[in-house]
């Protein structure tokens, strides 16, 4: 039996919806509501010490870490494998989402938050609940950052190096998708998987202008979202508030973001 802690709109949460659709697993949903702090309750740390999601509870074992879960998830059930065969690509396959968590995931959250969460963070707390509610973040560096994203917006000192972070790590795709079909070769495999949220989180931030100048890059994301478990993972959970605020917010930032990424 699985069971997983997610929210609609986490990238991590995408990521590991999208494996258990790939696989067609079935598991018991636990929607956990991270601007209420459902996540850091104490029955939850008990959990999942980091105070986020997702969390897979797994015949009872608990797994936490979304790219850990993907692989536990891929080794556990074998039909329709997400790791190529040859060793070789699975390297490949795990240099790309080696790069999630030194520093790719944080600063998709940078800008996610710079641009439009901050408010929703900010929404009827005073200085003081404001302070109380992200010091409750129990990893000190991201509390930090959350602080000043949240204060500060696109003005944060946090915004710009994590937008130029987004312009490497999409040219590197770029390339590599010059030779492949996908991203460790000529199969779909958890990378493919584990990048759809992030580019699709460019989407809803109105963002995508990024692309303009890699074809290979937005031909890939228009494959990724023709894939049945990007219905099921993704789009049925979307939520409607989170992508109007993302969407206005966007726009108006998106002339800020253009002088970033284009050195201006």
């Amino acid at each position: 039996m699985l069971e997983l802690y997610h929210n609609d709109m986490s990238s991590c949460a995408q990521k590991v919806r999208l494996t258990l659709a790939e696989k067609d697993l079935e598991w018991t949903s636990h929607h956990m509501n991270l601007r209420r702090g459902d996540t850091r309750t104490d029955e939850y740390l008990k959990l999942n010490p980091n105070g986020v999601v997702p969390t897979l509870i797994a015949d009872g074992e608990v797994i936490i870490e979304s790219t850990v879960i993907q692989e536990y998830l891929d080794d556990t059930f074998l039909e329709t494998p997400l790791k190529p065969k040859d060793s070789v690509a699975r390297a490949r396959m795990r240099l790309w989402t080696k790069q999630l968590d030194e520093g790719v995931h944080a600063a998709l959250g940078s800008l996610s938050n710079g641009t439009a969460f901050r408010y929703q963070t900010m929404a009827g707390r005073s200085e003081e609940e404001l302070k109380e509610h992200i010091n409750r973040i129990p990893d000190p560096a991201r509390r930090e950052r959350t602080m000043d994203l949240t204060l500060n917006g696109v003005d944060s000192s946090y915004f710009a190096p994590a937008a130029m972070r987004f312009v490497k790590l999409f040219s590197d795709m770029e390339v590599v998708l010059q030779s492949n079909t996908w991203l460790a070769g000529d199969e779909y495999t958890l990378a493919d998987i584990a990048f759809t949220p992030y580019v699709t989180r460019f989407d809803h931030l109105q963002y995508l202008g990024i692309l303009d100048n890699l074809p290979r890059l937005s031909d890939w994301y228009e494959r990724i979202k023709a894939r049945p478990n990007y219905q099921t993972g993704i789009n049925d959970w979307l939520n409607e508030k989170y992508l109007l605020l993302m969407a206005e917010k966007g726009k108006e930032s998106w002339p800020r973001v253009k002088e970033i990424i284009s050195g201006s």
